[in-house]
């Protein structure tokens, strides 16, 4: 398979109805494409109460509307949840990317999708959240299934969209949209830290709303 072909997806149990939770545009577009090209009927599920700034938050939830617009999937705007987020990641603030603050963040967002599926007769949730090489997949994985678990006849899809080109795919397709490019993970504390790092290496702090994947440049998520 070369790096433009998608894989021909079988959503768990043989079921085509999926609820899929997106991030942003440019984790999710490759994950949107591989599905419509395999006839599964998915609905994107946008909560994300972690991305801070509000101006941010913004900003990759538009993309990821006008992606889905093009595209005609249907688009769910969950609440923004902002004060219910920085509630549970109280006493979390300083704790390393990937850890237990980042665990509590996928359980939050997975428990209102499964609920959503749940509700609306989804047999099948997943996430486009894993397709970056910055995450911990099998920590994903592990919120997934359990956020899916409470609910009978709810399957976590934990599919690994990196494989068979799908890490550069996903930059192939926000190159060719012209996605805007955020350059942390989305909560302030991941901000504070991506800042600080750069800092220390005498590069600017992130300006937001500045980036944008160009299609005769690089970029990577």
């Amino acid at each position: 398979m070369n790096q433009h072909e998608h894989p021909i997806l079988s959503p768990p149990n043989g079921h085509r109805k999926v609820l899929l939770h997106s991030c942003c545009a440019p984790c999710s577009g490759e994950v949107m494409e591989a599905m419509l090209a395999s006839g599964v009927d998915y609905t994107i599920f946008f909560y994300n109460p972690n991305i801070h700034p509000k101006r941010e938050y913004m900003l990759r939830k538009e993309e990821n509307v006008r992606f889905a617009e093009k595209h005609d999937v249907p688009f769910i705007d969950a609440d923004y949840d902002r004060d219910n987020w920085f509630a549970r990641a109280k006493g979390m603030e300083f704790e390393p990317e990937r850890g237990i603050r980042c665990t509590m963040c996928f359980d939050m967002r997975f428990e209102r999708t499964a609920f959503h599926a749940h509700e609306n007769g989804f047999p099948v949730m997943t996430s486009s959240l894993g397709i970056s090489r910055w995450k911990n997949m099998a920590q994903i994985n592990d919120c997934g299934h359990r956020a899916a678990a409470p609910y009978e006849g709810l399957s976590y899809w934990d599919f690994n969209w990196r494989k068979g080109g799908g890490s550069a795919r996903m930059i192939e397709i926000s190159k060719r949209e012209e996605f805007y490019q955020q350059e942390y993970c989305g909560c302030v504390y991941s901000l504070r830290d991506t800042n600080a790092h750069r800092q220390g290496q005498g590069r600017a702090r992130i300006e937001i709303g500045k980036n944008y994947y160009r299609r005769d440049t690089g970029g990577e998520e």
